[in-house]
């Protein structure tokens, strides 16, 4: 049984890292703020852009970590690298053929989505760039789902802080041209974020070549394994359309709220945004925390114990989250001008943020619970839930945003419907205890 504190102490590190992950885009939200509001809110769509490519690497390393989460349970430690080996060749293969496709062409056609030519043109610049980070992000995801799946998530901090702080300085010389170095902005801004990745892979090739034991966890030649590649892929595929599903309709909110609010709308959009990736870093942390632990307790044949398990760990989200979402409460302003000093974009943007707040307790359940049900190995009734959630959530922002033209903080109720819904069908499925006799 998994105690609670030994719970906070595999999150622990795991938030840590998220939280300096999350500090590179508040970092560079915070920067381009300062640039202009036609910046900030260019920053958001095309950050979501690579986000939205991003999960072909995400979806297949987590589909990567539940299996090497079972087999750390079953104690098969030899056969752990092999997965770890073949994800990071498999996922060089879509790293550079998406480098390629962009450059090809790719950015103009996704520059049509938009209505104004000032964000097409910051959003271009930023990806001309960034593309570049696919190979070394693909990487990332690989060592992170290793280092979790085994529960050794120490180094994760470690890592970002590496990566925040190379972020940090490159942010600061590319932006506004300091330290000696070009004045890029948007532009600074995407190449600070790829250098601050390849460092990222840097160290965890060297971490693991000085600490981790090659032999016990089976890290033999480098040689590309079909085999392995299609076990990992029969269980992450689901993960890895969930997971482009979610963040392409989270595209899609935004595009309605640029093509249809405005631009000024976008930049309030964008600071809720970036302090939304904060306030959840706890939840999250504790979302990929329980995926691990109940992969891990399934794989040691303790099934018994794994619902009061996922109960706990939501009791804990939701607790932590009722901290974060008071201590914001009371100072709203304050926090939002980390992003801004614009007054008026400082006022516009509290009644949004309240109504996110409101819907934090729903993401607090729901991405325990939802984490649970890919941790069981079934993302193939993971997806479906994700793809009905989504259609509920595509009508609403329509009707919300684009027949009614509501405000803004209106449009931010669609995380209520998303995340309610996600949190009673997870709820449902991990009670029928269907996920039982699942095989992986």
């Amino acid at each position: 049984m998994y105690s609670n504190k030994h719970v906070v102490k595999i999150s622990l590190p795991i938030l840590l890292s998220l939280l300096a992950q999350n500090i590179i885009q508040v970092i560079d939200t915070a920067f381009l703020g300062r640039v202009g509001e036609v910046e900030l809110g260019a920053s958001a769509l095309a950050g979501i852009i690579y986000i939205a490519i991003y999960t072909i690497g995400f979806g297949f390393s987590m589909g990567s970590q539940i299996l090497i989460g079972r087999r750390n349970g079953e104690k098969n430690f030899h056969q752990i690298g092999e997965i770890v080996i073949q994800g990071v060749l498999f996922l060089l293969i879509p790293g550079l053929l998406l480098i390629a496709a962009f450059k090809l062409g790719l950015t103009g056609v996704l520059m049509r989505l938009f209505q104004s030519e000032n964000i097409s043109e910051a959003v271009s610049g930023y990806l001309d760039w960034r593309v570049y980070g696919f190979v070394f992000a693909f990487a990332n995801s690989t060592f992170r789902a290793f280092y979790i799946g085994i529960a050794r998530t120490k180094v994760l901090t470690i890592n970002s802080l590496v990566m925040a702080v190379v972020n940090l300085v490159l942010d600061y010389g590319l932006i506004f041209g300091n330290l000696g170095m070009p004045k890029m902005g948007m532009g600074g801004a995407a190449l600070a974020s790829v250098i601050a990745e390849a460092s990222s892979t840097l160290f965890f090739i060297l971490y693991t070549r000085k600490t981790v034991d090659l032999e016990k966890y089976g890290f033999r030649r480098i040689i590309f394994r079909w085999s392995v590649v299609k076990r990992v892929l029969d269980i992450s595929i689901y993960m890895m359309l969930q997971y482009l599903l979610s963040i392409v309709t989270w595209l899609m909110f935004f595009v309605f709220i640029e093509n249809y609010l405005g631009e000024h709308s976008l930049a309030v959009t964008n600071i809720v945004r970036s302090l939304y990736t904060i306030v959840t870093i706890p939840s999250h942390a504790l979302g990929s925390a329980v995926n691990t632990l109940v992969s891990n307790t399934i794989g040691a044949g303790r099934k018994n114990e794994v619902l009061n398990l996922i109960r706990r760990v939501t009791m804990i989200s939701l607790g932590s989250m009722s901290a974060i979402v008071f201590a914001v409460a009371i100072i709203p302003r304050l926090v939002i001008q980390i992003y801004t000093s614009d007054p008026s974009l400082i006022e516009d943007t509290v009644a949004p943020l309240y109504v996110l707040l409101s819907s934090l307790p729903f993401y607090a359940a729901g991405t325990v619970l939802y984490s649970s049900v890919s941790g069981t190995g079934n993302t193939q009734r993971a997806l479906l839930f994700e793809i009905v959630t989504l259609l509920g959530y595509i009508l609403y922002s329509w009707f919300i945003v684009v027949h009614l033209r509501l405000p803004v903080g209106w449009a931010w109720t669609t995380e209520h419907v998303y995340w309610f819904q996600l949190m009673l069908f997870s709820l449902f499925y991990l009670r029928s205890k269907r996920w039982m006799d699942k095989k992986i």
